[in-house]
């Protein structure tokens, strides 16, 4: 498929990333199918989509006219066989097996469509692995807030065409992204890179080297926008906690990766971050 004809994209997961995604994808000029298992959750997402435009509308970074384009190209889809699309983005749970189902159910509606994953760790191989067409599948990896962030990671699984991925990467750059290759391995290039910033963080705090706060004031100091706790309350305990624990597995339970059971904790009281209103902070 040439990145021409894709007019339409559908996105499955309705969550943090999912919403981005629509926006970033509606303001783009292409139509949106806004899928979730949960009917509720795709109101909220559209509902979330229309205060983040009203932000940019009040910081003079979009129109009005603008917003209200953006917002009528985005639409409600409660019935995964309805889910249909040129392109299909998927930013669900971080869990494979929940991956491959959806990914299973989504290819009977849509031949001849590239289907994408947004997983941040998860071998796009091994989704792929109980699809008919895996040529079409790649991974696209997008950074919250996917809006704002130029990098997106162009993933490449063991059947990948290389049509697919010039696709992508073309795609990409027609939402204003940058768009990187990267092979399929654990945590591909950004996150396995990163994992150290908030893993490192964690072990200093469960280790009693310091507090929270100093510790994100010195890595603030030293020229990150974000201290290491702050982010991952941004990200979200539970999909940070999720991520670490894929790469930690992935890479055959290296120490260097080891999830910490304070964050832990934090995903099992609710304390997931800013989308809960607590958790290493108070929102």
């Amino acid at each position: 498929m040439h990145v021409e004809n894709i007019k339409t994209v559908g996105i499955a997961g309705a969550g943090t990333m999912g919403q981005g995604i629509a926006q970033l994808c509606a303001t783009s000029g292409f139509d949106v199918l806004m899928f979730d298992v949960k009917p509720d959750v795709i109101q909220k997402g559209i509902s979330a989509i229309e205060i983040s435009l009203q932000k940019s509308v009040d910081k003079n970074k979009i129109s009005s006219e603008v917003k209200a384009r953006s917002l009528t190209r985005i639409k409600r889809c409660e019935n995964i066989h309805e889910l249909k699309g040129d392109l299909i983005i998927e930013a669900a749970i971080e869990k494979l097996d929940v991956k491959r189902e959806l990914f299973q159910a989504i290819e009977k509606n849509n031949t001849g469509s590239i289907l994408t994953t947004n997983t941040s760790s998860i071998s796009v191989t091994q989704i792929a692995s109980g699809l008919k067409h895996r040529g079409g599948f790649a991974g696209l990896h997008f950074f919250n807030p996917a809006p704002i962030m130029k990098l997106v990671e162009v993933i490449q699984g063991v059947d990948t065409s290389v049509e697919t991925l010039e696709t992508l990467k073309a795609f990409a750059k027609k939402l204003g992204k940058t768009p990187v290759a990267a092979k399929d391995s654990a945590g591909f290039i950004v996150n396995r890179v990163a994992r150290h910033y908030y893993v490192e963080a964690l072990k200093m705090l469960e280790e009693n080297n310091s507090d929270i706060q100093t510790i994100d004031k010195l890595l603030r100091s030293s020229g990150f926008k974000m201290g290491a706790f702050e982010l991952m309350d941004v990200i979200g305990n539970d999909i940070n906690f999720a991520v670490t624990s894929s790469m930690f597995n992935a890479f055959h339970q290296d120490p260097k990766f080891r999830p910490s059971r304070i964050q832990q904790q934090k995903v099992d009281a609710g304390h997931l971050g800013v989308k809960s209103g607590k958790g290493f902070y108070n929102y």
